[in-house]
């Protein structure tokens, strides 16, 4: 199916687009983070350690909400955990303007945190069960397409607000989508999958083993590496990239600049990679899109003219955000519906942990006085493996029907 074709059916068209705006808003919220990040080292002389770890206990805190929201989500519904976590990341964004030390902040930033890790899986899980098979992976790429146009927001935010207005109008500016979450409940239907099996809903203990039982052992284990090397290597790489360019002898308001042209690069990797994901499947994309990524890293590491720098870091973006597209895709197709939203939330929750170290361990290096070459070599390794990982033992996904195969389809 086309993208017009898939636009067309306007029960598909308003899921898409519902579900899609809060997914921008998440990651208008996560790049603002990196920005931000920059600022404050200014204004708060921040320590590369202390930026460090105030963007790894963000993504500690969506580790916590990927695991609890995913589990809570084949409880109680996707569109009711999904509706929840957009209010707490919002709240926690706009109180985040008010913050006046280094510890308050890191606080809300976890609250923050929880509720980002919580809303990306659920609604994954959701745009997955809601399309027919023959769709569905095209779909949820276009649903994380989302993501590169709310970074590309929080860019211009970064590039037009920060400069004139300062990093708070920014978390303020991060708190509006709140008044959302009163649309997305009567805009957003519920998963008719979960629908149809809310009255054999498996207990918390039973979802998580059955996560692990022999069936989808070695899914779960494909997925747990796939999501932490690539959320370990997108949040190292990404939430340092103002400051890395400004590293690199640019000024902060240049720096900027130069993060917004690499963001545009984004929606093109995720279009690409939602045509070849229903072309050729789950694991050409993310095996290619991942190789291509890696290269693109050691490309950006041993940049050193403006050119080369803007042309390694659009294909970081093109390639990083496609694999990540098809992530998405490809991890709610390898569990059935009762323990899906579990799977894809614990799958994403241990990569989380990848995000908790990529940021903290780059802040520590750069501490250190390692060459940024030197940090792009270990983000080539970390996603490599990923690669392969998926290539020698993931199970190709398109057109499968996970209900069917474990027999308990009704």
């Amino acid at each position: 199916m086309t993208v017009p074709e898939l636009l067309r059916h306007p029960q598909q068209r308003k899921l898409l687009l519902s579900a899609g705006l809060s997914w921008l808003f998440d990651a208008m919220e996560v790049g603002m983070l990196s920005f931000v990040l920059t600022a404050l080292a200014v204004e708060w002389h921040l320590s590369p350690d202390e930026k460090g770890l105030l963007s790894a206990i963000n993504s500690l805190g969506m580790a916590a909400g990927a695991a609890v929201a995913g589990i809570l989500a084949d409880r109680y519904g996707r569109r009711n955990i999904l509706m929840w976590t957009l209010v707490i990341f919002c709240a926690a964004s706009g109180l985040s303007a008010l913050a006046t030390g280094f510890f308050v902040m890191c606080l809300l930033r976890f609250v923050a945190g929880f509720g980002l890790g919580g809303e990306l899986p659920v609604a994954s899980t959701l745009m997955s069960e809601s399309v027919p098979a023959r769709e569905r992976g095209r779909a949820v790429v276009w649903l994380e397409s989302f993501w590169a146009a709310g970074w590309i927001v929080s860019a211009l935010i970064a590039y037009f607000v920060i400069p004139h207005y300062g990093w708070r109008m920014a978390f303020v500016i991060g708190a509006v989508p709140a008044l959302y979450a009163i649309y997305l409940r009567r805009a957003i239907p519920e998963s008719p999958k979960y629908l149809g099996r809310r009255s054999a809903a498996m207990p918390f203990g039973e979802r998580v083993a059955s996560v692990w039982s022999s069936p989808h052992r070695r899914s779960t284990i494909v997925a747990w590496v796939l999501w932490f090397t690539v959320v370990f290597s997108y949040y190292g790489i990404f939430l340092w990239l103002p400051s890395i360019v400004m590293g690199k002898g640019f000024d902060m308001i240049k720096s900027f600049q130069y993060v917004l042209i690499m963001t545009l690069a984004q929606l093109p990797g995720y279009f690409t990679a939602a045509y070849f994901i229903e072309k050729f499947g789950r694991k050409f994309v993310l095996v290619t899109y991942l190789i291509l990524t890696a290269i693109s890293a050691v490309w950006f590491g041993n940049s050193d003219t403006q050119g080369m720098l803007i042309a390694a870091g659009v294909c970081l973006s093109f390639f990083n955000l496609g694999a990540w597209g098809a992530m998405y895709a490809y991890t709610p197709e390898l569990y059935p519906t009762p323990i899906r939203s579990t799977g894809v939330g614990l799958a994403a929750s241990f990569g989380r942990i990848g995000g908790v170290i990529g940021p903290y361990l780059v802040g520590m290096l750069i501490a250190a006085n390692m060459d940024v070459t030197s940090i792009f070599w270990l983000f080539f390794a970390a996603i490599l493996i990923g690669a392969v990982t998926v290539l020698v033992a993931g199970k190709e996904t398109k057109g499968a029907d996970p209900d069917a195969e474990m027999g308990t389809a009704r």
